[in-house]
């Protein structure tokens, strides 16, 4: 506990001082993609990660985050200090209605269920024309007052220490080792009182409510929105990075989000090939480093931890 959450601290300094280092336009466009994604890899990791259900459609917060800021901005003219929070309420409803139906499914059908949640609001964006304008989507959402990229930087670094404090409080409180009992264990987490579908919807909705604030930035800072952020290619990512960085780590996500993030920039020139890589670094990781690269690291310590014991001297150890 105390390990991870000075890793967090000495992130978040890190994370303060780069925009004062950095000055290049391209760089801090980089680092707020990275940012950007460390939202929403942490909000998937309360659900893959400490719930142990594996969601295929946290893009339908994503993009009804997205798409609430769009509106609010477009049509009501309201900034982006008002319509990131209201984003992020109006996608944790969502999550609360999509998760009374799919949280009650176990393993595959819960994939499905969630992965059919979101192409069918994908499908209402595309369709619902008068609301959402279709294919051509949402453009001119510029009501932020904010132009330059440092700006930006700092509002999405303030969304994403929002949403690692969020899941810091989560998973070392009471409803967090529920969760964790429940992936671990649903029958035993029941036998000793546990109610694995409140402990699951706490995730969940927390999960949707970071989901959507970081679509409602994603609005504001791209100035458009379409039906794609309700695409599985979204989704691929964010997966990529949870798995990658370690599932069920506070750290994870942040070093998934980093690593993706300037990989996919590295391929961008083959771009066809984008995912089938990505496909191979995810088998390589599940084969390999099963709880990702934080996973590894803790792994490491305990042995390198185990052997310092092993020789230490007897007349040590007594005392």
């Amino acid at each position: 506990m105390t390990l991870e959450r000075n890793t967090l601290l000495v992130a978040l300094v890190g994370a303060l001082l780069l925009p004062f280092a950095v000055t290049d336009q391209y760089l801090l466009h980089l680092a707020v993609m990275a940012l950007f994604y460390v939202v929403l890899a942490t909000s998937l990791n309360l659900v893959v990660g400490y719930v142990g259900e594996f969601s295929l459609g946290h893009t339908a917060f994503l993009g009804t985050g997205a798409y609430t800021a769009a509106l609010l901005s477009t049509h009501a003219g309201l900034p982006l200090w008002i319509t990131v929070p209201v984003a992020g309420l109006v996608a944790a409803a969502f999550g609360f209605a999509i998760g009374a139906i799919t949280l009650r499914l176990q393993g595959p059908y819960f994939v499905i269920v969630t992965l059919a949640f979101a192409e069918v609001l994908r499908l209402v964006a595309n369709n619902w024309i008068a609301v959402t304008n279709g294919p051509m989507g949402l453009a001119g959402i510029g009501q932020s007052g904010l132009t330059d990229k440092r700006e930006f930087y700092f509002v999405i670094l303030a969304l994403a220490a929002l949403a690692l404090y969020l899941s810091y409080r989560f998973v070392y409180s009471n409803a967090g080792r529920a969760a964790v009992a429940v992936r671990e264990n649903r029958y035993v987490a029941q036998s000793i009182g546990v109610d694995p579908f409140g402990a699951a919807m706490q995730a969940f909705v927390l999960g949707a409510f970071m989901a959507g604030l970081a679509g409602g930035f994603y609005a504001h800072y791209i100035s458009f929105v379409g039906p794609e952020v309700f695409q599985f290619a979204f989704m691929a990512t964010i997966i990529i990075m949870v798995l990658m960085g370690g599932k069920g780590t506070l750290v994870g996500p942040i070093v998934g989000a980093v690593i993706v993030t300037l990989l996919e920039e590295y391929l961008r020139e083959v771009q066809e090939l984008r995912l089938t890589l990505f496909g191979l670094i995810v088998m390589a990781i599940v084969l390999f480093l099963p709880n990702g690269l934080m996973g590894f690291v803790a792994r490491r310590r305990e042995q390198h931890g185990s052997t310092i014991l092993r020789n230490t001297p007897a007349e040590e150890k007594t005392v």
